[in-house]
């Protein structure tokens, strides 16, 4: 019996996806409830299992073709014997595109050799077909950049929305203030070593919220500094107990989201965010934790952290970080955040200015502990200081606000005993 295998709802909000890749090829054993492909949203990557065990069919949708939920994707043969995949199949995961095979060609270019072409939409996607019918459009004339020479949504929309882009307008979900410039046609010997290589919906949606960020947001940055030495100090005195009492290290990002509570309690505009010509203050704190990953940045959330032991955050920041690191955030996971953390120190990095997560109107760097010389009692001494940088959007928080929320917190780190104490 041939079973449907279809998109499975996707989260929130999210309402396609692509296909990132077949783990599984036509013709392949699979098991019940084994991976058969991977779909990457504009926030999670997720992979499909098979519900039965038998042998993959038919595939319907292939890689690199954006897919609307419910859609069908392949079929399974149930109960059919199938060839067992190589274990060196999973290689590819990593390697490039073909340039030559992937890169689209010019729709200039293409446009006068096809122009004559009937209209044919009988192989086309029922998303593609209803946005080639709606915008009365040739996908003759249109460059496919899909497997085999697909036509995919993305190909469409790029098609529609350059012609005649506005300022406003967004082209593959990536924000722009200005027309796109148009690419400088590089020299042969240089062109021959460019590899291109299509934008990820993740990575898509991390630079339009980013560039949306700054576009609608009065963003400024301020900065302080803190002496961790009190901190580091409670670290090696207590690490040990505390993962044996736990089950969990005893980080510094642990004691940063408590204490960037305390301060958010204290400076609730911090908290809030801005609808229309309301302003929304928070009585919750949902704090989100900046993970970086090889597919780009994803910011889990934290739930009700202000109801959470120390203990409790670091089991959850240390859950949302191994699971991020495998591909295994849900979207539900990086939704609802009132706060973000980023600590970018753990790449090397001695400054920044964090850009908001939007609604969000305030979010924490935090960068590289390093020693450096400080007057402290009117003696030079070597400390271990972190640069600290808060990001706010101006429109809601005031300059004094932001200086104080960040000095509160500074006040918190160098004296841990205050989080205990509340003061």
């Amino acid at each position: 019996m041939s079973i449907d295998i279809h998109v499975p709802t996707l989260g929130e909000s999210v309402s396609d996806a692509t296909i990132a890749r077949w783990i599984k090829k036509a013709g392949d054993a699979v098991a019940a409830d084994e991976p058969i492909v991977e779909l990457e949203t504009d926030k999670v990557t997720l992979e499909v299992p098979s519900p039965v065990a038998g042998k993959l069919g038919e595939i319907i949708a292939a890689e690199g073709e954006t897919v609307e939920v419910g859609a069908l994707l392949a079929r399974v043969e149930e109960g059919v014997a199938g060839v067992k995949s190589a274990p060196k199949q999973e290689a590819p995961k990593s390697a490039p595109a073909k340039p030559a095979d992937e890169t689209p060609a010019p729709v200039a270019a293409a446009a006068p050799a096809l122009a004559a072409v009937a209209i044919d939409t009988s192989d086309l996607s029922p998303a593609v077909r209803r946005l080639v019918d709606e915008h009365k459009l040739n996908p003759a004339n249109i460059a496919a950049t899909g497997v085999g020479g697909r036509l995919t949504k993305a190909d469409v929309l790029a098609t529609i929305n350059k012609p005649q882009a506005t300022p406003a307008q967004t082209v593959i979900g990536v924000a722009t203030n200005a027309p796109a410039v148009p690419r400088a046609t590089p020299r042969a010997v240089d062109a021959a070593r460019e590899e291109r290589v299509r934008m990820s919906k993740l990575r898509q949606v991390i630079a339009s919220r980013l560039k949306a960020a700054q576009n609608s947001a009065a963003m400024l940055t301020t900065f302080n500094e803190v002496d961790m030495s009190s901190l580091m100090k409670l670290r090696a005195d207590y690490k040990d107990a505390f993962e044996a009492a736990h089950e969990v290290r005893l980080g510094f990002m642990g004691v940063f989201v408590q204490a960037a509570i305390q301060a958010l309690r204290e400076f609730p505009a911090v908290n809030a965010e801005i609808d229309g010509t309301d302003i929304i203050y928070k009585n919750y704190y949902n704090i989100g934790v900046a993970v970086g990953t090889p597919q780009g940045l994803v910011v889990p959330v934290i739930k009700d952290a202000g109801e959470m032991s120390l203990a409790d955050t670091e089991r959850a920041i240390s859950d949302f970080g191994l699971r991020a690191r495998d591909g295994k955030i849900a979207p539900d996971d990086m939704a609802g955040g009132t706060f973000t953390i980023s600590n970018g120190g753990v790449y090397g990095s001695m400054m920044s200015t964090p850009i908001l997560n939007p609604p969000q109107s305030g979010i924490l760097g935090m960068h590289k502990i390093e020693k450096r010389a400080v007057v402290i009692d009117d003696q030079i001494v070597i400390r271990p200081m972190m640069y600290l940088a808060l990001s706010y959007d101006h429109r809601i928080i005031d300059g004094r606000e932001a200086v104080s929320f960040l000095a509160r917190i500074k006040e918190m780190v160098e004296d841990p005993r205050r989080l205990l104490m509340g003061v």
